[in-house]
């Protein structure tokens, strides 16, 4: 059975969400349902979505894992967004996390060094 995963994230200022995702994964939305949401496939049937839901905006966290999770946070930080945290856990697995403007959470988690 293959799986797939369409992740939401309300928000209050849709531009202003927007331009910030975009700049959290480098990459313009892949598509646009409608006026009030974007969607980026950030791989193969696996796609995170904002969309206009002011009385939900803020509540939302995911946590993405990845392979090159050291470059991606540098590129990251060069498109001007810095995690508001960061973890080591016992395991060794990192994360970092960052905070859209409404306070959703977006983690992107990497194996151990």
């Amino acid at each position: 059975m293959e799986l797939a995963l369409f992740a939401g994230i309300p928000v209050t200022d849709y531009a202003a969400a927007l331009a910030w995702y975009e700049r959290l994964f480098g990459v313009p939305a892949t598509f646009f349902p409608n006026d009030v949401e974007a969607v980026w496939e950030l791989a193969e049937n696996r796609s995170v979505y904002i969309e206009l839901l002011p009385e939900r905006a803020g509540h939302a966290f995911h946590t993405l894992f990845v392979s090159d999770f050291d470059e991606r946070v540098a590129a990251i930080a060069e498109r001007g967004i810095e995690p508001t945290r960061r973890d080591t856990y016992e395991n060794g697995v990192r994360k970092a996390t960052y905070r859209d403007p409404d306070g959703n959470e977006i983690g992107f988690g990497g194996a151990p060094l």
